[in-house]
């Protein structure tokens, strides 16, 4: 059986909605490509991630169709989950802090796979967008809901016909607009989902926000209980990050 902690990454402050994220605490579960590749379709979520070395962070990233060198929320999520401030991944290494109830990693734009960022007029129109609008290849929408204070309205869909209509959150869009527009923003994506971004002086970006133990599977089905995360964060009460799949 394989265990598999499921978080919600980006979480509105009252700690709803986020994306969901897989995470395979043992890497070594699931050794070559192929076996990961057809756990994370199995899953479903908008990506897994594969843990190979928890003391160093050192991660592997999948969705489900294909594999990834670099993710934001996968990133943000594991970071949270095993508590470390240097994580491995095929780009390099990414640094990550914890301030209160934030989770911040350090990135580049350079490193998200790419997206076509795509201003509207307004919120509102974002919001009228159908789930996903018409066209191949992935569509970051947004628009401003207060410029002056960097707040952003977006969605994300991937429309690569692996079954994830929309993202709900998406960090690597994220750095993108973080790029594109040269200052830091407070973005609301999806159903209620807070990224927050800062450009650093240095190129990079620093990418942030909440997490939380999802207490279901995608199924809706309780997760197994009385179990625990390797860093030693407790499951919400009625729940627990586990899921256990054959």
């Amino acid at each position: 059986m394989n265990e598999i902690d499921v978080l919600s990454v980006f979480c509105a402050p009252d700690g709803r909605h986020g994306n969901p994220l897989g995470v395979v605490r043992e890497g070594s579960d699931h050794p070559d490509p192929g076996s990961r590749q057809a756990l994370a379709t199995r899953l479903g979520f908008s990506e897994t991630v594969f843990v190979d070395d928890p003391e160093r962070g050192r991660l592997d990233i999948y969705t489900p169709s294909g594999r990834l060198p670099f993710a934001g929320y996968p990133v943000v999520g594991a970071a949270w989950l095993l508590d470390i401030e240097v994580l491995e991944l095929e780009v390099g290494e990414v640094f990550a802090r914890h301030d209160g109830e934030f989770t911040w990693i350090s990135a580049r734009a350079a490193w998200a796979p790419p997206r076509t960022l795509r201003r509207y007029a307004s919120a509102a129109e974002v919001d009228a967008l159908p789930s996903p609008p018409p066209g191949e290849g992935w569509l970051y929408a947004w628009a401003w809901e207060d410029e002056a204070a960097g707040r952003v309205r977006a969605r994300g869909f991937p429309r690569r016909g692996d079954g994830i209509a929309e993202d709900e959150a998406t960090g690597a869009a994220a750095l993108l607009l973080t790029e594109e527009l040269g200052r830091a923003l407070n973005i609301t994506q999806g159903r209620g989902s807070q990224l927050l971004t800062a450009p650093a002086p240095d190129g990079t970006i620093e990418l942030g926000g909440r997490v939380r133990f999802a207490s279901s599977s995608p199924s809706g089905k309780s997760t197994a209980s009385g179990k625990s995360s390797p860093s030693g964060k407790s499951s919400p009460s009625g729940g627990s990050p586990l899921l256990e799949r054959s």
